[in-house]
């Protein structure tokens, strides 16, 4: 099917640098645009036809009402829209623009930071799970300051595991504040993004904000509150059960952290992991899970992130291939799922007791 379309005023900037927008639009559709001087044809197949058309109509009725679209917004829009055959580029524009995240417009870059904002909205208690750079903390972030904003919670707390990034930061100088602000600045960062400054501190100042190690939460009950915990992989198991069951009513929790970054002492389970194992089929709660193809940072993040991937499986499956190889050299298990061979180094009770 073919279709001509005439060009819109002020049309080319959805054109995007170089064609970028136009080429996500050909890649994704699978269809054939070509440019004229007065007309855009378009070629393909027919629902895909439609689609794109759909595009540059909601463009210009976008235009027309004064819409005005940030550095990337536009193309991280066109791409969530071609992952869901069900999103339009004026449904995604105007679902942004209801939410007020203070001096910024937060946009979801991916389907799954789009699950994510829907999940927080819908959901009391939201687990987002995965990679560095998805935008799982900054879009908490935004979440909960909408929430300040437009008046459904009185207060937003921001709490994070006080635990070294696999190195010994030794002691530190300095009130209780200033020892524990390192670890939670990131979280600091994010709110003077979307907030001026001095309301920041205002909030900070006056308790509408707080941000605390999670080890403060014992012992509370939060109501009408707006709560976020980041970096959760790093917590334990008592922390996350005290942590989720703080929750008082109006309030939401989002709970966030990457099970690949966990900085525990090895012999301690992540509450994290726990959480999701516990967690999964309780009614009321939501799972988001992010991958590499959400990362919003620089393009070698992504790369990066899928290396590692790549690197863990090929070590676990040579671990497997070493501990198969000497199961088969011993033969025979002695009478349970474990080979002889890991029976005979595993010391005896006798043995144990003489030690």
């Amino acid at each position: 099917m073919k279709k001509s379309i005439e060009i819109a005023p002020h049309i080319e900037a959805l054109f995007g640098t170089r064609d970028e927008n136009l080429h996500v639009l050909e890649d994704g559709l699978n269809i054939n645009i070509d440019l004229r001087s007065n007309a855009i044809d378009l070629e393909g197949a027919a629902g895909d036809v439609a689609r794109a058309q759909q595009v540059f109509a909601d463009y210009d009725h976008l235009q027309r009402s004064g819409y005005t679209f940030g550095n990337g917004d536009l193309n991280s829009m066109l791409r969530v829209l071609i992952a869901d055959p069900k999103a339009t580029l004026r449904g995604l524009a105007e679902a942004g623009r209801q939410r007020s995240f203070g001096r910024r417009v937060v946009q979801p870059k991916s389907v799954n930071q789009r699950r994510y904002l829907e999940a927080i909205e819908k959901h009391d208690m939201v687990f987002g799970v995965g990679p560095a750079g998805t935008g799982k903390t900054y879009l908490a972030v935004a979440m909960a300051i909408s929430a300040l904003l437009a008046k459904r919670v009185n207060r937003i707390i921001l709490a994070r595991p006080a635990v070294e990034a696999g190195e010994r930061l030794g002691f530190l100088p300095g009130t209780l504040q200033d020892k524990i602000d390192p670890y939670l600045r990131p979280l600091y960062d994010a709110l003077y993004d979307m907030l001026d400054p001095e309301k920041v501190d205002r909030f900070l100042e006056k308790n509408v904000i707080e941000i605390a190690p999670i080890a403060f939460m014992r012992g509370r009950t939060l109501n009408d509150s707006f709560v976020i915990l980041d970096e959760a992989q790093n917590t334990t198991s008592e922390q996350m059960k005290m942590f989720v069951t703080r929750l008082g009513f109006n309030s939401k929790a989002v709970i966030t952290g990457d099970i690949t970054q966990i900085d525990l002492p090895s012999a301690r389970r992540s509450g994290l992991l726990e959480a999701i194992d516990i967690l999964k089929n309780v009614e009321g709660l939501n799972f988001v899970y992010f991958d590499e193809s959400d990362v919003v940072r620089h393009h070698l993040v992504q790369r990066i992130i899928r290396a590692y991937d790549e690197h863990k499986t090929k070590v676990a499956e040579q671990q497997m291939s070493l501990l198969e190889g000497k199961a088969g050299a011993n033969g025979k298990t002695n009478g349970t799922d474990v080979p002889q061979w890991e029976a005979d180094a595993v010391p005896s009770e006798e043995l144990r007791s003489e030690e």
